[in-house]
């Protein structure tokens, strides 16, 4: 089981299960959502993911049609993204996480879109 929470430690949630792959996300959507150079999002499922503190304050932003973007409200941090095409799995933002990551990133996603100022320095995969 994993363990996470929003900045202020409003939200708190629980991972039930095994995360996904873990995944740098170099789209400008994600990029924007995080203020940073890229997110780094795992895929769980659903039902796995379990809110267990604050879901009040857990909000969500239709950043394009069909996907959804929660955040604390109190704090603004980013803690998962949902699909309707997929409606079984949740993308977690695993810098929420509180607990050790038990496997590092394995690909770059989206970096025909990357920030133009990010070089990537590492011989992970790339994916445009």
């Amino acid at each position: 089981m994993y363990k996470g929470s929003c900045l202020c430690s409003t939200v708190k949630y629980e991972v039930r299960g095994e995360l996904g792959k873990a995944i740098y996300c170099h789209c400008s959507r994600c990029r924007k959502a995080t203020a940073t150079a890229f997110s780094t999002n795992a895929s769980v499922v659903a039902s796995d993911f379990v809110i267990i503190e604050g879901e009040a304050a857990l909000k969500a932003f239709n950043s394009s049609p069909g996907v959804h973007r929660f955040f604390c409200s109190n704090c603004g941090s980013a803690i998962i993204s949902r699909r309707d095409t997929m409606p079984d799995v949740v993308r977690l933002r695993l810098g929420t996480l509180d607990t050790p990551l038990p496997t590092s990133p394995t690909a770059h996603y989206f970096v025909a879109s990357k920030a133009e100022w990010y070089e990537i320095h590492d011989e992970l995969p790339q994916f445009a």
